[in-house]
């Protein structure tokens, strides 16, 4: 039967919604555990939220008259997709040109090298409340800045950084899952 209860929207958790890390730090394994000191805040994201895009793609084997006998699962990819609106924020700016690209503060001057280096993968958290004020937390153990969209510096909007994450196989799980999403009610 269909419950409505259940119909759910989520919205960024109070205090930072979007949290990176380096690759191989502990991440939580549930909605409501406290992170990693090494997990450093993203800031505000646009109100567009986050999209993912976990897909899955089939070829179709067929035999000799035609009819589909098989379809195995050729690709199998996992990206999400943000637009971090925080453009001063060094932690941000690290995130998406790389840690050694970005030097100083904003005190003292932030310089921003745009290159051609390979980013580095990082581990990923995305913490939200759902109707009715559940935690919901998304886990990357192993993701990486693949796609950074075009940048827009105009008098009416927020310079916003549109960025993709790759998922890869978390080594660590038996299932090699590229991501992890948790809920649960708040204790009393």
């Amino acid at each position: 039967m269909a419950n409505a209860s259940l119909v759910t929207v989520g919205k960024p958790k109070t205090g930072g919604s979007v949290f990176r890390a380096p690759l191989g730090t502990t991440v939580p394994t549930n909605a409501t555990e406290q992170l990693n000191v090494a997990f450093k805040d993203l800031g505000y994201i646009s109100e567009d939220g986050l999209r993912n895009a976990n897909t899955r793609t089939s070829e179709n084997i067929r035999d000799w008259g035609g009819n589909i006998v098989a379809t195995p699962q050729t690709e199998k990819d996992d990206t999400w997709t943000l637009t971090f609106i925080e453009t001063k924020n060094t932690e941000v700016l690290k995130a998406v040109y790389g840690d050694t690209n970005v030097t100083g503060t904003l005190e003292t001057g932030i310089k921003v090298k745009a290159n051609a280096k390979e980013l580095e993968a990082a581990c990923w958290v995305f913490d939200m409340v759902t109707t009715d004020g559940d935690f919901k937390r998304i886990v990357i153990p192993n993701g990486k800045v693949s796609e950074l969209g075009e940048i827009t510096y105009a008098s009416a909007e927020a310079v916003g950084f549109e960025t993709t994450i790759t998922c890869f196989p978390d080594s660590t799980d038996a299932d090699e899952s590229t991501h992890f999403e948790y809920v649960q009610k708040p204790s009393k």
